[in-house]
């Protein structure tokens, strides 16, 4: 199944995060000179130049060293830097936020930001350690959390969650949250739980949220997408079920079966400016992994129709 890219997905988007440097503070002191740093503020937006475009600083301008920001990575041999606002005496004409960004940067830019941002989080929110209490120091160029009392280390998390377009051979499974704009809906989605692989959350989450069973058997694979908003890795899944009658749970306020004909609607109507008055349904966002397993539910109805 080919799926069209979709932010902080595909592999020719990403830096070459270059682990084997981290360790190595001659090595970082010599790409320095070169390298480029994306600088956030405390809300994590990024420097961006007066049309909202990336804006990068040179590091030899900086001063510091890199000793006192987070390595990136590299890409096409320059290496990238992360430092936060607080910690320099830089402006820049303007600031964007993630989902912004993702929506009008090259693929590659959106993925720098996205990284940078889920370690901007990460150190933020580990400043002391889950162990004994101490105050942890960042090592490794930010990637490496230790705990100057008890030296317990720690490291950057993910929270792994799944996130299924489900059918009952014709239509598909989608609900919708209260929050939400009119006419918005989605597929379901939920984090994984200990113990639990993969195919029994997407069972669980399906039946928590909706009262729908999925055949676990049936759930397979479609693609994965980082989902730094704070820290999530998003797995997704085209899943059969049984045609139950769906009954919209806590998380949800409504869930029902759509027809192809109304997921296309849903598809070609604009996501951003959903409101009451329009017709039909609303998706998901286009830089989410949403959008793509619908449209991959969607392609495989299709071309079984078509056959």
């Amino acid at each position: 199944m080919t799926l069209t890219p979709f932010p902080f997905s595909f592999v020719d988007g990403a830096l070459d995060r270059a682990d084997h440097l981290r360790g190595d503070a001659d090595a970082l002191q010599a790409l320095w000179p070169q390298a480029q740093v994306i600088v956030l503020d405390t809300d994590g937006r990024a420097f961006a130049d007066a049309d909202r475009g990336l804006l990068a600083l040179d590091a030899a301008a900086l001063g510091n060293g890199p000793g006192t920001m987070t390595f990136l990575g590299l890409r096409e041999g320059q290496a990238w830097f992360f430092a936060d606002a607080s910690t320099l005496a830089a402006s820049a004409p303007d600031r964007i936020d993630l989902r912004r960004a993702a929506a009008q940067w090259p693929a590659w830019q959106a993925t720098l930001f996205a990284q940078a941002r889920a370690l901007q989080h990460w150190h933020q929110r580990h400043r002391h350690c889950s162990a004994c209490g101490g105050r942890l120091r960042f090592i490794r160029a930010g990637w490496l959390g230790r705990c100057e009392a008890c030296n317990s280390e720690h490291y950057p998390r993910t929270d792994q969650a799944v996130i299924v377009a489900v059918t009952d051979g014709e239509r598909l499974l989608l609900g919708r949250q209260a929050s939400w704009p009119p006419r918005r809906w989605s597929v379901v989605a939920g984090f994984v739980e200990p113990g639990e692989t993969l195919e029994q959350t997407v069972v669980r989450e399906v039946h928590e949220e909706t009262g729908v069973r999925v055949h676990a058997h049936t759930a397979r694979y479609v693609a994965s997408q980082p989902w730094p908003f704070p820290g999530s890795l998003m797995l997704g899944f085209i899943a059969n079920a049984e045609p139950d009658e769906p009954v919209a749970e806590e998380e949800l306020e409504a869930a029902r079966w759509f027809s192809a004909d109304e997921v296309r609607v849903g598809l070609a109507n604009d996501w951003a400016s959903a409101d009451a008055e329009g017709e039909g349904i609303v998706l998901s966002s286009p830089i989410s992994i949403a959008r793509h397993v619908i449209r991959a539910w969607l392609a495989e109805h299709d071309a079984r129709a078509a056959s």
